[in-house]
């Protein structure tokens, strides 16, 4: 059994973390879980203006293709999912039991205590009862294979800078 290693654990959930949220992000075309209506304002907008941030900057786009894209949303989706992803790498190794079912077990978690408990409380998004159906199985799914493909990236990442390391 080789040694755990912090740096080459924080790189493998950094990596793994900017891959799910582009797999979140995917799924999130497949599976919206939002009316447009209530997108007009996703959850990471929301949460900068809650925190103080401006309408007019929360919402700040960039042209590409002809389509205006929210990168401040993307700065947190990222920054959310970066996180979870180092803290799965590194949490994982001293409590097994969060590395459960490959990460899918650690996804429920994170969907229950997001989308169930804390974003309702910020007035994100409506309480839990109040959202639809579809956004609650569009979340659960999209967090279970999120965190999947940290635990399969991470996993892979990991094992390849350790090996790097140490040679």
């Amino acid at each position: 059994m080789t040694k755990f290693k912090l740096w080459p654990a924080i790189a493998a959930g950094t990596a793994a973390g900017i891959i799910a949220g582009m797999v979140k992000m995917g799924w999130e075309n497949l599976m919206p879980p939002r009316t447009p209506a209530r997108d007009a304002t996703n959850p990471p907008q929301q949460t900068l203006e809650n925190f103080g941030v401006s309408t007019e900057a929360a919402h700040a786009t960039y042209s590409y293709n002809g389509h205006d894209l929210p990168w401040p949303s993307y700065l947190v989706h990222y920054g959310f999912s970066t996180t979870f992803g180092v803290a799965y790498m590194v949490l994982g190794h001293y409590l097994p039991i969060l590395k459960l079912g490959h990460g899918t077990l650690f996804g429920i978690g994170a969907w229950a205590g997001a989308h169930l408990f804390a974003l309702p409380a910020m007035k994100v998004v409506p309480a839990a009862k109040d959202q639809p159906m579809e956004e609650h199985v569009s979340e659960l799914l999209g967090h279970m294979i999120w965190m999947w493909t940290i635990d399969a990236v991470g996993s892979k990442v990991y094992e390849r800078k350790v090996e790097q390391s140490n040679h």
